[in-house]
């Protein structure tokens, strides 16, 4: 007896634009929730927290230029295949 074999399913290649904005969200809202709780932090010595989460926003930018031009090919890859 000959196994059918199983189409190979197409490998996932979601937009990236949005995960790297969802990344520079939550890096601000969290760099924000911790200003108002900065007198604390200064107190038990995490004043570094506020400033990794500037770091995070700031490294985010760049990535979000990756995946502009990522999606960007992206696109170009698709159209030339004739999907969406």
């Amino acid at each position: 007896m000959a196994q059918e074999q199983m189409p190979r399913p197409e490998p996932l290649d979601p937009p990236m634009v949005p995960f790297a904005v969802a990344g520079l969200v939550a890096w601000a809202a969290a760099g924000l929730v911790l200003l108002l709780f900065r007198d604390w932090l200064a107190e038990h010595g995490r004043e570094n927290w506020l400033w990794t989460c500037l770091a995070g926003f700031l490294w985010g930018f760049p990535g979000l230029a990756v995946m502009m031009r990522h999606d960007a090919k992206r696109r170009r890859r698709r159209a030339a295949a004739g999907r969406d």
